[in-house]
């Protein structure tokens, strides 16, 4: 098959929409399909991937996030260029204007779509000061998604939940984890040497954009209070973000590592004791995943990969959402603790061993090979008739 996606962003860029969707892309191709990639044309030149060939099209800087960019409208461009090399089926990752105008130039060429639903947009307004545009987002969402055959979600509750926003089409595609690549074999003491702990000093570690939707404010809460019980505790984080300089202008001892990829990435995690992710604004949480295959426990709240991977008191804790008092204990209760850290660390690492990206990217396909055969059983049908 020739599978189209579109994308408002992807690697180099860092983030888990970007990350998810390469990983689609990428494992496509290792099942023998070809892939068209339309993204918003970046400042410099991306590596060429085998297999995925890209269009670039116009964009904008994403405000407050530099580095990353949004899509124009390219509904013209996209009708050409699907007509010269006609997909199979499309794959709509983003929302965005760029995306909008691919669900319509999809349905305007007959091309079957479905859509992702990767970020809580209507969510963000609120972390803003954007509150009251709540539910404008919300009705641009259901609108989009909608439109599509499919809007491809991550759980069983986000799928509840689009439902009750309007958008009945949801269907389940569940997130892996690469458990070769996360693995506390990756544990490197030279790392944390350099962070300036010993064996014994537990290092507490956040990995993600730094934003005010990510609830930072809780996080560095629940520090402070381990600090209380464990003076020599160290704070880790990876990632950055529009929140980034006034919390390291803020917060002198904590250690701002930047963005991590790859090796360097899974060195980190597993060089850390304990990942407390006080978000309630995520979809998913692919960085859940990564950490619990790390050896990490996880402190979260019941939303996402939470809800899905993570069992209270086993490899962490899941804490019922928006109970601030009980995440900043159930974090101090276990990085003074490191029997119960080494302990949980075990099952956060066997408790997703089994998962499989293979599978991921076979169900991505069924999906998408069944809307082909469906599409083309229409089009033949139409024929007789006519």
């Amino acid at each position: 098959m020739r599978i189209g996606i579109v994308s408002e962003t992807y690697p180099p860029e860092i983030n888990g929409v970007a990350l998810t969707v390469h990983s689609l892309a990428s494992g496509m191709v290792g099942r023998g399909h070809s892939v068209d990639l339309i993204r918003p044309r970046q400042p410099h030149p991306c590596q060429d991937e085998p297999g995925i060939d890209v269009l670039s099209v116009r964009g904008g800087a994403l405000p407050r996030y530099p580095g990353l960019r949004f899509g124009l409208p390219a509904g013209r461009t996209l009708r050409q260029h699907w007509q010269r090399q006609r997909p199979d089926a499309i794959y709509v990752a983003t929302e965005g204007p760029l995306g909008w105008s691919a669900v319509r130039a999809a349905a305007r060429l007959g091309i079957p779509v479905s859509s992702g639903f990767h970020t809580r947009f209507d969510s963000y307004a609120d972390h803003y000061g954007l509150g009251l545009l709540t539910p404008l987002v919300r009705g641009y969402l259901r609108r989009f998604h909608q439109r599509a055959a499919a809007t491809l979600v991550p759980t069983d509750a986000l799928a509840q939940e689009l439902h009750a926003m309007g958008i009945c089409n949801a269907r389940l595609l569940r997130r892996a984890v690469d458990t070769q690549l996360f693995h506390p074999n990756q544990r490197d003491d030279q790392l944390r040497d350099s962070w300036g702990v010993d064996a014994a000093t537990p290092v507490v570690l956040y990995v993600g954009r730094i934003a005010p939707e990510k609830n930072l404010e809780l996080a560095v809460q629940a520090f402070r209070v381990i600090q209380q019980r464990v003076p020599q505790a160290r704070y880790v984080w990876v990632g950055d973000g529009p929140a980034r300089a006034a919390l390291e202008a803020a917060h002198p001892d904590f250690i701002f590592a930047g963005v991590q990829r790859d090796e360097a990435l899974a060195r980190h995690y597993a060089s850390a004791d304990l990942f407390p992710f006080p978000s309630l604004s995520e979809t998913f949480g692919n960085v859940i995943l990564e950490a619990l295959a790390a050896g990490l426990p996880v402190v979260a709240y019941a939303e996402g990969a939470a809800r899905e991977h993570l069992i209270d008191g086993v490899n962490g804790y899941c804490i019922e959402s928006g109970n601030a008092a009980a995440f900043i204990d159930a974090a101090a209760r276990l990085a003074g603790n490191p029997g119960l850290i080494r302990h949980m660390g075990r099952a956060a690492h066997v408790g997703v061993a089994g998962l499989s990206p293979d599978a991921v990217i076979r169900d991505f396909e069924t999906l998408l090979r069944e809307m082909a055969e469906e599409n083309q059983h229409e089009h033949l049908a139409t024929a007789a008739h006519a």
